[in-house]
């Protein structure tokens, strides 16, 4: 089922998701079953699957001369959402990036997941690798999420890369990324906005945020989206804090604020318990004010630690 089907079909009430990442290769699909196991008591009526592109390493020979490497480090979403869907009987969501993968290799993947009937797909640009200044578009690949996007929607219109025979439209609902704080390579809110807008009026389906912290901007963002007239259902991404080293790492990763006062009251903590045990509390109280606005659907970045996103989800649920 579509994700905006889900929505439409919970008639007002908000539905409980989350994001998990493939295993490191050559560990075991058990992996996933047990950062799934834990939350399925909560219904979620789908889950979604990052992907990931290459990236390099540097392997040092004996004649100490440097040879850089390519390689993957967790692949796998495909296979991943189709274990999912067999053993859970819910929706996966697989996460398609433009980074390292050519036009031809994004649609071998879409006709894969057309062919196990998976109906929705999340369109990003992806990050850059790790030793490049900023992103790189792989050669014969797309450069933007735009991009990408185009080619989702011509394959729902039957238009694939090569029309050597007959074809059959897809029917993927797409989802789109969006950022209550600003993308941090964008100029301006108001050129954010723009490129949103340009997304959903080329065939996105709904929106999944980048993690807050701070409600008003969830809020304000939607509201935002309205005035421009962006009316697709969106969901906010959430994370609660669970280390003290996540007050330097989130902002400086993820471009986002965090509140003075809950920066204040992870630095007063005494143990790293107590930072897991404040940044639940903070997020429990997030997702009611949430829920109290009439977000759809609550979505974890659990990282494939399903404990925290647990506890919250007892409080609410």
């Amino acid at each position: 089922m579509k994700i905006t089907e889900h929505i439409t079909k919970a008639a007002g009430k908000t539905l409980f998701s989350f994001e998990l990442l493939p295993p490191v290769k050559g560990r075991s699909i058990q992996e996933i079953y047990d950062a799934i196991d834990p939350l399925m008591e909560f219904n979620p009526p789908f889950i979604d699957v990052t992907y990931h592109r290459e990236d390099y390493i540097y392997k040092k020979h004996e004649s100490g001369l440097l040879e850089k490497v390519s390689y993957r480090k967790r692949p796998g979403t495909v296979a991943i959402c189709a274990a999912i869907i067999n053993r859970y009987k819910v929706d996966a969501v697989p996460h398609l990036i433009c980074g390292g993968f050519t036009k031809e290799e994004t649609e071998n993947a879409l006709i894969d997941l057309q062919f196990l009937g998976i109906d929705n797909v999340l369109v990003l640009r992806g990050d850059a690798r790790h030793a490049d200044p900023s992103f790189v578009p792989t050669p014969g690949g797309h450069a933007y999420a735009c991009e990408l996007l185009e080619q989702v929607t011509n394959m729902n219109k039957g238009k694939y890369l090569y029309e050597d025979h007959d074809v059959v439209n897809a029917d993927f609902c797409i989802g789109i990324a969006g950022y209550p704080e600003k993308h941090f390579e964008s100029p301006n809110l108001k050129t954010d906005f723009r490129y949103l807008k340009k997304k959903v009026d080329m065939g996105a389906n709904f929106i999944v945020t980048q993690m807050f912290y701070d409600n008003n901007k969830y809020k304000e963002f939607v509201k935002l989206c309205r005035e421009n007239g962006i009316n697709v259902p969106i969901i906010p991404g959430l994370k609660p804090i669970t280390s003290s080293k996540q007050l330097i790492n989130l902002p400086k990763i993820f471009h986002i604020d965090i509140p003075e006062d809950l920066a204040d009251a992870v630095q007063a903590c005494k143990s790293e318990k107590d930072v897991k045990d404040v940044g639940i509390e903070w997020m429990i109280n997030q997702c009611k004010e949430l829920i109290e606005f009439g977000a759809p659907v609550l979505h974890f970045y659990t990282m494939s630690n399903p404990g925290p996103t647990k506890r919250i989800a007892e409080a609410i649920f």
